[in-house]
């Protein structure tokens, strides 16, 4: 319930202390899962200190139990073991602590947690973290490699070893990191983000030796998961564990067998690369002299054509042809302009014969009335009517007497 206070009326450090310690006494015991990152067993004593913490998360919280409760576990229970615990909260008024007071502490056996892993498994599937179509491919020749390993350990020399054998220029962004315990997944998550926020960095190898279900616990964390799903960068996991794999190499880009298999399947081998370019150039070589020499070939074929041994053997062919036409084109043009000349003569001398001045050649004469019309009957004019003569050498004036 809510306090009413005021700079006026404060509440004293002792008064807050004790409603703290009220709140928290009704939550009642609860079970909590964690992993034990430090325990404290004096000899003597009859209580044991422990810390618990939460492997995903920088949280944790001190536990205090009786010998006794501790001795039903000890002999399968140690620093790094994952337990579950029957605890109520408890707060010490006079330094203002918090802890949890253990009734019971189970460990967490590994049938157990790889049950969870794949609830977990299934889970992240169903959201399809692991879906192929999000797998992103990994650059031919990267240039700039990020590697995420332990400090001075077998997994980072067989990485860097093994590929600057193959490719001496390769370089590398390395982050040193614990790889187990309780300080893996924060310590991997951050170092996963960092190379992924570097531009230049083309791939991210995240390394390790194998080792135990336990050990390798941090390697199926969600948040170390979903923080993979969500890199730009394409990540290799190169977790050395073949039995049972970690969720990681699921949802990386690419999963390498061994930090080794990782150098391989990221860098290529220069020596192999070099024969391979050797022999697509003997293979391009092949390909441009049989190609050379088929066309060499049919521009021979196609040279020994008569049409291009002697190509103006047509032309000459048909120049005859075309002189041929020619000629005939003539006589048939002159003969058909002697048969027109001809009938043109002819059709003039009829013309000329039948022609009015011929008439009046012969000594005829036509007489025209005034308007010019011919007179064709003498019943066409009158008694001194005046009329015109035309002769074939001129015309004169005529009158009619009767």
């Amino acid at each position: 319930m809510a306090v009413n206070t005021s700079p006026e009326s404060p509440l004293p450090v002792g008064e807050v202390s004790r409603l703290i310690g009220g709140w928290i006494d009704r939550l009642g015991a609860v079970w909590v899962e964690g992993q034990i990152t430090q325990l404290s067993r004096r000899p003597g004593a009859g209580v044991v200190f422990l810390t618990l913490r939460d492997p995903s998360y920088d949280i944790s919280v001190s536990v205090t139990c009786y010998r006794q409760v501790f001795d039903a576990v000890a002999d399968v229970v140690s620093e790094g073991a994952r337990v579950v615990v029957l605890a109520k909260p408890e707060w010490y008024a006079p330094r203002g602590q918090l802890s949890l007071r253990a009734a019971e502490i189970r460990p967490v056996g590994v049938g157990e947690l790889l049950a969870r892993l794949e609830q977990l498994k299934k889970a992240l599937t169903r959201e399809g973290l692991f879906a192929p179509e999000r797998k992103k491919p990994l650059p031919f020749l990267p240039q700039l490699v990020g590697l995420v390993c332990g400090r001075a350990s077998a997994a980072e020399r067989d990485v860097l070893e093994n590929a600057r054998h193959r490719w001496p220029a390769v370089r590398f962004e390395v982050r040193n990191v614990a790889v187990q315990g309780v300080h893996a997944v924060p310590q991997v998550v951050q170092a996963v983000k960092e190379l992924d926020a570097i531009e230049d960095v083309d791939v991210i190898i995240v390394a390790r030796g194998g080792g135990s279900v336990e050990d390798l616990l941090p390697f199926s964390d969600e948040q170390l998961i979903r923080t993979v799903a969500e890199c730009r960068t394409p990540v290799v996991s190169a977790i050395g564990h073949e039995p049972d794999n970690p969720l990681l190499d699921h949802v990386a880009d690419l999963r390498a067998s061994t930090p080794t298999d990782a150098a391989k399947k990221v860098v290529p081998d220069v020596g192999e690369e070099y024969e391979r370019v050797r022999l697509l150039r003997d293979r391009a070589r092949r390909c441009v002299a049989a190609l050379v020499e088929r066309e060499e070939r049919g521009l021979a074929h196609a040279l020994a054509r008569p049409s291009i041994e002697d190509p103006y053997r047509m032309i000459d062919e048909r120049a005859d042809h075309v002189a041929d036409l020619l000629d005939r084109g003539r006589r048939c043009l002159r003969h058909q302009l002697d048969r027109a000349a001809s009938e043109l003569t002819h059709t003039h001398a009829r013309v000329v014969a039948l022609s009015p001045a011929a008439t009046l050649k012969r000594g005829y004469a036509v007489l025209q009335k005034a308007d010019g019309h011919a007179v064709r009957d003498p019943g066409e004019v009158a008694a001194g009517e005046a009329l015109r003569a035309r002769v074939s050498e001129g015309e004169f004036s005529v009158r009619v007497d009767t």
